[in-house]
Protein backbone atom coordinates (compact mmCIF):
# COMPACT_ATOMS: atom_id res chain seq x y z
CA UNK A 1 0.00 0.00 0.00
CA UNK A 2 1.23 3.42 -0.64
CA UNK A 3 0.77 6.29 1.06
CA UNK A 4 0.41 9.78 -0.02
CA UNK A 5 3.20 11.07 0.55
CA UNK A 6 4.33 8.37 -1.93
CA UNK A 7 5.85 5.66 0.73
CA UNK A 8 5.11 2.26 1.44
CA UNK A 9 3.20 1.78 4.12
CA UNK A 10 2.98 -2.22 6.06
CA UNK A 11 0.30 -4.24 6.56
CA UNK A 12 -1.72 -3.75 8.99
CA UNK A 13 -0.57 -5.00 12.27
CA UNK A 14 -3.24 -7.75 14.00
CA UNK A 15 -5.17 -6.67 17.31
CA UNK A 16 -3.31 -8.79 19.84
CA UNK A 17 0.37 -10.06 18.72
CA UNK A 18 1.77 -12.47 21.73
CA UNK A 19 5.17 -14.06 21.00
CA UNK A 20 6.56 -16.58 23.63
CA UNK A 21 5.06 -15.28 26.57
CA UNK A 22 6.36 -17.26 29.56
CA UNK A 23 4.63 -16.80 33.16
CA UNK A 24 5.54 -18.28 36.21
CA UNK A 25 4.36 -18.68 39.86
CA UNK A 26 7.56 -19.78 41.43
CA UNK A 27 7.96 -23.01 40.53
CA UNK A 28 4.80 -23.48 37.95
CA UNK A 29 4.78 -21.88 34.72
CA UNK A 30 1.37 -20.29 34.30
CA UNK A 31 2.18 -19.75 30.71
CA UNK A 32 4.98 -21.87 28.73
CA UNK A 33 6.02 -19.85 25.68
CA UNK A 34 2.63 -19.29 24.83
CA UNK A 35 2.13 -17.83 21.62
CA UNK A 36 -1.46 -15.86 19.96
CA UNK A 37 -2.24 -13.86 17.26
CA UNK A 38 -5.88 -12.24 16.97
CA UNK A 39 -6.59 -10.61 13.90
CA UNK A 40 -9.10 -7.00 13.48
CA UNK A 41 -12.36 -7.12 13.39
CA UNK A 42 -12.48 -10.79 14.23
CA UNK A 43 -14.44 -12.53 17.17
CA UNK A 44 -11.65 -14.74 18.32
CA UNK A 45 -12.40 -17.74 20.63
CA UNK A 46 -9.95 -18.83 23.57
CA UNK A 47 -10.38 -22.20 25.52
CA UNK A 48 -9.43 -24.06 27.40
CA UNK A 49 -10.03 -26.08 30.95
CA UNK A 50 -9.89 -24.43 34.11
CA UNK A 51 -6.35 -24.16 34.80
CA UNK A 52 -5.17 -23.86 31.33
CA UNK A 53 -3.76 -20.24 31.50
CA UNK A 54 -6.52 -18.63 30.12
CA UNK A 55 -7.28 -15.71 32.38
CA UNK A 56 -3.41 -15.77 33.27
CA UNK A 57 -2.49 -14.85 29.68
CA UNK A 58 -5.39 -12.11 29.23
CA UNK A 59 -4.12 -10.14 32.19
CA UNK A 60 -0.65 -10.40 30.79
CA UNK A 61 -2.06 -9.08 27.54
CA UNK A 62 -4.15 -6.34 29.71
CA UNK A 63 -0.55 -5.05 31.36
CA UNK A 64 -2.25 -6.15 34.79
CA UNK A 65 0.33 -8.35 35.41
CA UNK A 66 4.11 -8.87 34.99
CA UNK A 67 5.99 -12.43 32.74
CA UNK A 68 9.02 -13.54 32.94
CA UNK A 69 9.57 -13.04 29.07
CA UNK A 70 7.70 -12.69 25.28
CA UNK A 71 6.69 -10.07 23.96
CA UNK A 72 3.06 -8.73 23.64
CA UNK A 73 2.04 -6.02 21.09
CA UNK A 74 -2.13 -4.55 20.89
CA UNK A 75 -2.54 -2.57 17.88
CA UNK A 76 0.93 -2.80 16.57
CA UNK A 77 2.22 -1.72 20.15
CA UNK A 78 4.22 -3.04 22.83
CA UNK A 79 1.86 -3.06 26.18
CA UNK A 80 3.39 -1.68 29.15
CA UNK A 81 1.46 -1.18 32.62
CA UNK A 82 1.61 2.83 31.65
CA UNK A 83 0.26 2.34 27.56
CA UNK A 84 -2.77 4.57 29.23
CA UNK A 85 -3.60 5.66 24.89
CA UNK A 86 -3.84 1.99 24.24
CA UNK A 87 -6.03 1.03 27.30
CA UNK A 88 -8.83 3.56 26.50
CA UNK A 89 -9.30 1.43 23.54
CA UNK A 90 -9.78 -1.77 25.03
CA UNK A 91 -12.78 -2.76 27.23
CA UNK A 92 -13.10 -5.66 29.89
CA UNK A 93 -16.51 -7.71 30.70
CA UNK A 94 -15.02 -9.94 33.52
CA UNK A 95 -16.52 -13.26 34.32
CA UNK A 96 -17.94 -12.56 38.07
CA UNK A 97 -19.79 -8.92 38.14
CA UNK A 98 -18.49 -6.03 38.76
CA UNK A 99 -20.56 -3.25 39.90
CA UNK A 100 -21.25 -1.15 42.74
CA UNK A 101 -24.66 -2.23 44.44
CA UNK A 102 -25.02 1.39 45.86
CA UNK A 103 -24.93 2.85 42.52
CA UNK A 104 -28.18 2.85 40.30
CA UNK A 105 -27.59 0.81 36.58
CA UNK A 106 -27.79 4.66 34.73
CA UNK A 107 -24.67 5.38 37.43
CA UNK A 108 -22.64 2.69 37.52
CA UNK A 109 -22.53 2.79 33.64
CA UNK A 110 -21.85 6.52 33.64
CA UNK A 111 -19.11 5.41 36.37
CA UNK A 112 -17.01 3.55 34.45
CA UNK A 113 -17.28 5.68 31.24
CA UNK A 114 -15.74 8.15 33.34
CA UNK A 115 -12.60 6.15 33.79
CA UNK A 116 -11.78 6.40 29.90
CA UNK A 117 -13.96 9.43 28.86
CA UNK A 118 -13.35 11.99 31.81
CA UNK A 119 -16.08 14.69 30.36
CA UNK A 120 -19.45 14.68 31.29
CA UNK A 121 -20.51 15.68 27.96
CA UNK A 122 -19.13 13.45 26.02
CA UNK A 123 -19.81 10.82 28.38
CA UNK A 124 -23.69 11.41 28.69
CA UNK A 125 -24.53 10.08 25.37
CA UNK A 126 -22.09 6.92 25.34
CA UNK A 127 -23.85 6.23 28.60
CA UNK A 128 -27.58 6.12 26.86
CA UNK A 129 -26.19 4.19 23.93
CA UNK A 130 -24.95 1.58 26.29
CA UNK A 131 -28.20 1.68 28.16
CA UNK A 132 -30.09 1.02 24.45
CA UNK A 133 -27.18 -1.52 23.39
CA UNK A 134 -27.77 -3.24 26.84
CA UNK A 135 -31.58 -3.66 27.16
CA UNK A 136 -31.64 -1.58 29.88
CA UNK A 137 -34.17 1.62 29.46
CA UNK A 138 -36.52 0.71 31.59
CA UNK A 139 -34.03 -0.30 34.66
CA UNK A 140 -31.95 2.60 34.59
CA UNK A 141 -32.94 3.94 38.20
CA UNK A 142 -32.68 0.45 39.92
CA UNK A 143 -30.05 -1.03 41.81
CA UNK A 144 -27.87 -4.31 40.76
CA UNK A 145 -29.62 -6.40 44.07
CA UNK A 146 -33.29 -5.46 42.09
CA UNK A 147 -31.94 -6.56 38.79
CA UNK A 148 -31.93 -10.47 37.57
CA UNK A 149 -29.30 -12.86 36.69
CA UNK A 150 -29.48 -11.99 33.11
CA UNK A 151 -30.06 -8.34 33.51
CA UNK A 152 -26.88 -8.06 35.88
CA UNK A 153 -25.06 -9.70 33.11
CA UNK A 154 -26.38 -7.16 30.94
CA UNK A 155 -25.26 -4.37 33.08
CA UNK A 156 -21.73 -5.64 33.12
CA UNK A 157 -21.54 -5.67 29.47
CA UNK A 158 -22.59 -2.62 29.06
CA UNK A 159 -20.51 -1.41 31.86
CA UNK A 160 -17.19 -2.75 29.97
CA UNK A 161 -18.56 -1.33 26.41
CA UNK A 162 -19.66 2.31 27.07
CA UNK A 163 -16.59 4.32 26.11
CA UNK A 164 -16.63 2.45 22.67
CA UNK A 165 -13.43 0.22 22.95
CA UNK A 166 -11.71 -0.97 19.59
CA UNK A 167 -10.92 -4.29 21.44
CA UNK A 168 -13.07 -6.51 24.03
CA UNK A 169 -12.28 -9.01 26.43
CA UNK A 170 -15.34 -11.06 27.05
CA UNK A 171 -14.53 -13.97 29.96
CA UNK A 172 -17.74 -16.13 30.02
CA UNK A 173 -20.53 -13.63 30.05
CA UNK A 174 -23.32 -16.08 29.88
CA UNK A 175 -22.64 -17.77 33.11
CA UNK A 176 -25.59 -18.83 34.70
CA UNK A 177 -27.66 -16.81 32.38
CA UNK A 178 -31.50 -18.11 31.34
CA UNK A 179 -31.65 -19.03 27.35
CA UNK A 180 -33.33 -15.79 26.35
CA UNK A 181 -30.73 -13.16 28.01
CA UNK A 182 -28.11 -15.65 26.79
CA UNK A 183 -29.09 -14.98 23.27
CA UNK A 184 -29.55 -11.25 23.93
CA UNK A 185 -26.07 -11.13 24.99
CA UNK A 186 -24.79 -13.04 22.06
CA UNK A 187 -26.42 -11.22 19.50
CA UNK A 188 -25.25 -8.10 21.38
CA UNK A 189 -21.54 -9.16 20.85
CA UNK A 190 -22.27 -9.77 17.71
CA UNK A 191 -23.43 -6.36 16.92
CA UNK A 192 -20.31 -4.65 18.42
CA UNK A 193 -18.51 -7.49 15.81
CA UNK A 194 -20.13 -5.84 13.10
CA UNK A 195 -19.57 -2.19 14.46
CA UNK A 196 -15.82 -2.40 14.55
CA UNK A 197 -14.76 -3.96 17.53
CA UNK A 198 -12.39 -7.02 17.69
CA UNK A 199 -13.42 -9.56 20.45
CA UNK A 200 -12.12 -12.11 22.40
CA UNK A 201 -14.43 -14.82 23.63
CA UNK A 202 -13.77 -17.41 26.37
CA UNK A 203 -16.71 -19.51 27.78
CA UNK A 204 -16.94 -23.20 28.14
CA UNK A 205 -20.45 -23.14 26.16
CA UNK A 206 -19.71 -25.03 23.36
CA UNK A 207 -22.35 -23.81 20.81
CA UNK A 208 -21.63 -20.41 21.75
CA UNK A 209 -18.02 -20.78 20.24
CA UNK A 210 -19.56 -21.90 17.34
CA UNK A 211 -22.10 -19.57 16.83
CA UNK A 212 -20.22 -16.39 17.30
CA UNK A 213 -16.23 -17.02 16.88
CA UNK A 214 -14.22 -16.56 13.41
CA UNK A 215 -11.44 -18.26 14.75
CA UNK A 216 -10.49 -20.18 18.21
CA UNK A 217 -7.80 -21.22 20.21
CA UNK A 218 -7.32 -24.19 21.86
CA UNK A 219 -4.52 -24.17 25.41
CA UNK A 220 -4.07 -26.21 28.12
CA UNK A 221 -1.23 -26.53 30.78
CA UNK A 222 0.00 -22.82 29.53
CA UNK A 223 0.83 -23.76 25.84
CA UNK A 224 -0.89 -23.33 22.40
CA UNK A 225 -2.36 -26.78 21.54
CA UNK A 226 -4.58 -25.79 17.98
CA UNK A 227 -5.91 -22.98 16.23
CA UNK A 228 -8.57 -22.52 13.29
CA UNK A 229 -11.92 -22.04 12.96
CA UNK A 230 -14.62 -24.51 14.35
CA UNK A 231 -14.36 -27.08 11.28
CA UNK A 232 -10.97 -26.78 10.82
CA UNK A 233 -10.28 -27.82 14.66
CA UNK A 234 -12.48 -30.53 13.83
CA UNK A 235 -10.71 -32.12 11.11
CA UNK A 236 -7.25 -32.39 12.84
CA UNK A 237 -8.84 -35.14 15.30
CA UNK A 238 -9.40 -38.95 14.19
CA UNK A 239 -13.03 -38.59 15.55
CA UNK A 240 -15.05 -38.12 12.36
CA UNK A 241 -18.67 -39.17 13.75
CA UNK A 242 -20.01 -39.64 17.28
CA UNK A 243 -23.16 -42.29 17.64
CA UNK A 244 -25.09 -43.35 20.17
CA UNK A 245 -27.48 -46.28 20.33
CA UNK A 246 -29.83 -47.52 22.69
CA UNK A 247 -29.83 -50.80 24.11
CA UNK A 248 -30.58 -52.92 27.33
CA UNK A 249 -29.31 -56.20 26.43
CA UNK A 250 -25.41 -55.25 25.51
CA UNK A 251 -23.76 -58.29 26.69
CA UNK A 252 -19.49 -58.39 26.70
CA UNK A 253 -18.76 -60.78 23.22
CA UNK A 254 -21.41 -58.20 21.29
CA UNK A 255 -19.38 -55.36 23.14
CA UNK A 256 -16.15 -56.62 21.98
CA UNK A 257 -17.28 -56.70 18.32
CA UNK A 258 -18.03 -53.27 18.17
CA UNK A 259 -14.82 -52.28 19.58
CA UNK A 260 -13.13 -54.67 16.91
CA UNK A 261 -14.97 -53.04 14.16
CA UNK A 262 -11.81 -50.77 11.97
CA UNK A 263 -14.06 -47.86 12.40
CA UNK A 264 -14.04 -47.86 15.84
CA UNK A 265 -11.71 -45.08 17.97
CA UNK A 266 -13.72 -46.03 21.51
CA UNK A 267 -16.98 -47.35 22.83
CA UNK A 268 -18.52 -47.46 25.97
CA UNK A 269 -21.67 -48.96 27.43
CA UNK A 270 -23.53 -47.77 30.64
CA UNK A 271 -26.06 -50.18 30.78
CA UNK A 272 -28.40 -48.03 28.54
CA UNK A 273 -26.54 -46.86 26.20
CA UNK A 274 -23.73 -47.47 24.02
CA UNK A 275 -21.77 -44.58 22.59
CA UNK A 276 -19.15 -44.44 19.93
CA UNK A 277 -16.75 -42.59 18.65
CA UNK A 278 -15.71 -43.46 14.89
CA UNK A 279 -13.12 -42.79 12.60
CA UNK A 280 -14.32 -40.68 9.11
CA UNK A 281 -16.43 -42.96 7.32
CA UNK A 282 -19.35 -43.60 5.00
CA UNK A 283 -20.91 -46.54 6.19
CA UNK A 284 -19.65 -46.78 10.01
CA UNK A 285 -23.58 -46.60 11.00
CA UNK A 286 -24.18 -49.72 8.83
CA UNK A 287 -21.36 -51.46 10.14
CA UNK A 288 -22.44 -51.01 13.53
CA UNK A 289 -26.14 -52.11 13.48
CA UNK A 290 -24.65 -55.27 11.42
CA UNK A 291 -21.85 -55.93 14.04
CA UNK A 292 -24.77 -55.82 16.77
CA UNK A 293 -28.16 -57.55 14.99
CA UNK A 294 -25.02 -60.66 13.99
CA UNK A 295 -24.96 -60.97 17.98
CA UNK A 296 -28.67 -60.74 19.37
CA UNK A 297 -28.56 -57.02 20.38
CA UNK A 298 -32.40 -55.23 20.19
CA UNK A 299 -31.57 -51.75 19.15
CA UNK A 300 -33.85 -48.44 20.29
CA UNK A 301 -33.23 -44.89 19.59
CA UNK A 302 -29.96 -44.22 18.03
CA UNK A 303 -28.29 -40.65 16.99
CA UNK A 304 -24.97 -39.48 14.94
CA UNK A 305 -23.63 -36.45 14.92
CA UNK A 306 -20.11 -34.71 13.72
CA UNK A 307 -17.49 -34.10 16.53
CA UNK A 308 -17.58 -31.43 18.66
CA UNK A 309 -15.34 -28.68 19.87
CA UNK A 310 -15.43 -30.56 23.21
CA UNK A 311 -14.44 -33.67 21.36
CA UNK A 312 -11.27 -31.74 19.78
CA UNK A 313 -10.75 -30.97 23.05
CA UNK A 314 -11.07 -34.27 24.65
CA UNK A 315 -8.73 -35.79 22.02
CA UNK A 316 -6.08 -33.11 22.46
CA UNK A 317 -5.89 -33.23 25.90
CA UNK A 318 -7.79 -35.93 27.43
CA UNK A 319 -9.96 -34.04 29.04
CA UNK A 320 -13.44 -32.15 29.14
CA UNK A 321 -13.69 -28.34 28.52
CA UNK A 322 -15.46 -28.40 31.67
CA UNK A 323 -12.54 -29.82 33.82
Amino acid sequence: MTTQNGTTAGPTPPAVKVDGLVKRYGDMIALDHFDLEVRRGEIFGLLGPNGSGKTTAINCILALLTYDSGAIRVFGEPMTPTSYALKRRIGIVPQNVAVFDELTVAENIDYFCSLYVPRKAERAPLVEEAIDFAGLGDFRKYRPRKLSGGLLRRLNIACGIAHRPDLIFFDEPTVAVDPQSRNAILEGIERLNRAGATVVYTSHYMEEVERICDRILIMDHGRHLALGTADELKAMIDTGERITIETLDLDDPALAAVRALPCVIEATYDGRELDIRCRRGEHNLVDLIGALRERGANIGHLTSRPPSLNDVFLELTGKALRD
